[in-house]
């Protein structure tokens, strides 16, 4: 073993140990199992939050490299807030649904969302080419202080640009 060790540069030692598991470690993860078992949607910090409170003494990498080891992490599903076009009296319909976009400038789509800053929002509104996929013109303001798209904004704004 001295010859193959030396060899291979590696310390005899480390050839005979073998990592033992913490045994507080499987009771900690068989309660960790209850209480994502209880409180399904819960996630790792509330659930750290929840052993730190019965007196275990963990950190949230811990529980969440133990609820990832077992797939007890949850999924996280952000709230998006679209246009509802559908709904009211004059509900929108697609007028290009059967229309075959076959050149440029032929159709050209806009949009509008809007960026949480510290403190503030401010609007991005693009006007693309659906046969290109070019940005035909892009603005980004303040709400409310400024008119959406005005020809000046339009004109200066004008940048070929691919998504």
């Amino acid at each position: 073993m001295r010859d193959i060790s030396g060899i291979l540069g590696v310390n005899r030692g480390s050839f005979y140990y073998h990592p033992q598991e913490d045994p507080s470690e499987a009771v900690l993860r068989s309660e960790i199992e209850k209480l994502a078992g209880r409180y399904p949607r819960y996630g790792y910090r509330r659930i750290t939050q929840l052993l730190q409170r019965q007196g275990y003494t963990v950190g949230t990498r811990r529980v969440a490299r133990l609820m990832k080891t077992n797939n007890l992490l949850v999924s996280v599903k952000r709230a998006c807030q679209t246009t509802k076009s559908f709904q009211g009296d004059n509900p929108w319909s697609n007028r290009l649904e059967n229309l075959e976009v076959s050149r440029q400038d032929q159709v050209w789509v806009a949009d509008i969302t809007y960026i949480r800053l510290k403190g503030r929002f401010i609007y991005l509104c693009l006007l693309m080419d659906v046969f290109t996929r070019l940005i035909k013109a892009w603005h980004i303001g303040s709400p409310a202080l400024e008119p959406l798209f005005d020809t000046q904004t339009a004109q200066r704004s004008i940048l070929p640009q691919r998504l």
